[in-house]
């Protein structure tokens, strides 16, 4: 496990407006995977990767966010005297598995000034950025895979998978070339490309770790024509100048901003649950028949 990244960032402010109405009342962070919140798997990937201090950037409005990873006495209480003991081990065991903070971001203004509202809690030492929109699932955690690399290229890092012309333009698109394995030296990258932008077909999705410089780098970083901030910006000056790591890690990722992405998470983790996987299954296959 990694012995230089030890703080990660979870930014959870974003409005959701891909998932209303749903979103509407409910942080997408909070949305369920079975009988998980989205963001709970987040968190126990950065646990699993040796992280012990997380931060997570929230607004108003989700509080609840906050109320998840704390204690809920009277419902502990109520657990312990019903004899429901192994579920009130598992509720306990979210609220003590790291050190977890919390700071809003008062204003919205983009995935880079969420990050840059972390300068104090990160200080001088490099950290992991986990999108709150995704959730990668996978024996080795993505976010260890990305530490790992940091450590062997003292580099930042984001983790990079392959995806289509059509999904490309809603993501980035990073230029690249393999240094061995799954690795790739990345050295330029540009936000949501118009097609005639593609760097390669290699896009930045959920993970990265960064630098304690990328801090003075988006302090310099204009706004876009939509007046945020953008993180894919910062890491560009980043790549251009000192160069980064690309890592095509491996795991499942499951877009919690989208409303497929959402279901497919949902189905494909209820099908290895213990308690209801067998089920499900068999109900899965009666009801393709009727398709």
């Amino acid at each position: 496990m990694s012995k230089l990244v030890k703080k990660a960032v979870i930014p959870a402010a974003g409005l959701g407006t891909r998932v209303l109405p749903a979103s509407k009342v409910m942080p997408k962070e909070m949305l369920p995977i079975v009988d998980k919140p989205a963001i709970q798997y987040i968190v126990e990937e950065a646990v699993a990767s040796d992280i012990t201090d997380i931060l997570i950037i929230t607004n108003r409005g989700k509080g609840i966010i906050e109320d998840h990873f704390d204690h809920n006495i009277e419902l502990e209480q109520h657990l312990e005297a019903g004899g429901r003991l192994e579920t009130l081990e598992e509720l306990r065991r979210i609220n003590e598995m790291a050190n977890i903070t919390f700071i809003r971001q008062k204003e919205i203004k983009g995935l880079g000034h969420a990050v840059s509202c972390a300068r104090s809690f990160v200080g001088n030492e490099p950290f992991a950025v986990l999108y709150g929109d995704d959730v990668i699932i996978g024996k080795d955690p993505a976010c260890a895979q990305l530490c790992r690399a940091y450590e062997e290229f003292g580099k930042g890092v984001v983790g990079i998978k392959e995806v289509t012309p059509e999904q490309i333009v809603k993501y980035s698109s990073v230029a690249i070339s393999r240094l061995y394995d799954n690795f790739y030296a990345v050295f330029d990258m540009v936000e949501k490309p118009k097609p005639n932008e593609f760097l390669s077909l290699f896009s930045i999705l959920g993970r990265c770790v960064l630098p304690p410089e990328i801090f003075d780098i988006l302090e310099n970083t204009p706004a876009s024509a939509g007046g945020e901030i953008q993180l894919t910006d910062a890491m560009k000056t980043l790549s251009r100048t000192v160069g980064m790591t690309g890592v095509d890690f491996t795991g499942i990722r499951y877009d919690m901003g989208d409303k497929l992405g959402i279901l497919q998470a949902t189905c494909e983790v209820a099908l290895q649950h213990p308690e209801v996987g067998a089920d499900f299954a068999a109900y899965l296959k009666k009801l393709v028949n009727t398709l």
